[in-house]
């Protein structure tokens, strides 16, 4: 694998066909980590991390929040609190560009 934190979870076989493991589901592009802040629906949790900004007129920076809906796998069963390591890839559905790698 090209990814370091793609790394199968031991002893868990889950049938989800969006599973970056067990399914067809390839991962590419940005890899985020962040906190499970919302882990009320089904296989999806709402991920957010912080990051800074340049205010280049003031010559100060910004503290801002992303907040992103991310695919949770059943071998993978992060849960609110957890932080977790997060996969750009296509589109799952509306909502969904990301998926959740491992928990941290």
């Amino acid at each position: 694998m090209r990814y370091a934190d793609l790394v199968k979870p031991e002893g868990s076989v889950c049938n989800d066909e969006h599973c970056p493991y067990h399914g067809s589901l390839r991962v590419h592009g940005r890899r985020f980590e962040g906190v499970v802040v919302s882990a009320k629906s089904n296989r999806t949790v709402s991920v957010t991390w912080t990051r800074f900004m340049r205010l280049k007129k003031y010559d100060r920076f910004l503290k801002a929040r992303t907040k992103v809906l991310a695919h949770n796998p059943d071998c993978v069963s992060a849960k609110l609190g957890d932080k977790v390591v997060i996969y750009e890839t296509r589109p799952i559905s509306r909502w969904k560009r990301f998926v959740v790698v491992r928990k941290l």
